[in-house]
């Protein structure tokens, strides 16, 4: 079954490794690995709580594209280059989603294609149509 809806960030590495920002399914939005990178540039480099605050600004604008807020955010994966910074985007993450709660995984060792990049974050969101 082919996708409902596609939704572009008209990044670059888009069209080159052949992805989606985000890819809407029946009631289902997959949001795709996301970092803090806004116009091509790596936001708050060494900071991780900010980089994590920047990524989950990026999910929020393509979840809003379909009609989707962070509150609709079923799961959320948050990939971390150190496990030190565990607490810095974990405090992030909880002020984003501190009231809705959705499934979590937190996964630490990553090793980024830019390594100046700390976190990354995808999500799944859901809600009746």
């Amino acid at each position: 079954m082919a996708a409902d809806k596609l939704i572009s960030s008209g990044g670059p590495w888009e069209a080159v490794l052949g992805y989606s920002r985000a890819v809407v399914a029946g009631d289902y939005v997959h949001v795709s690995g996301t970092t803090a990178t806004v116009d091509g540039e790596l936001q708050h480099e060494g900071d991780a709580y900010g980089q994590t605050k920047v990524a989950l600004e990026v999910i929020a604008k393509a979840l809003a594209q379909v009609g989707y807020g962070v509150e609709d955010v079923v799961r959320s994966r948050v990939y971390l280059a150190n496990g030190t910074d565990m607490d810095a985007a974990g405090k992030a993450h909880g002020e984003v989603f501190g009231q809705i709660k959705p499934a979590l995984t937190m996964l630490a060792g990553i090793q980024f294609i830019n390594p100046n990049m700390l976190v990354e974050i995808e999500v799944d969101a859901w809600k009746r149509s």
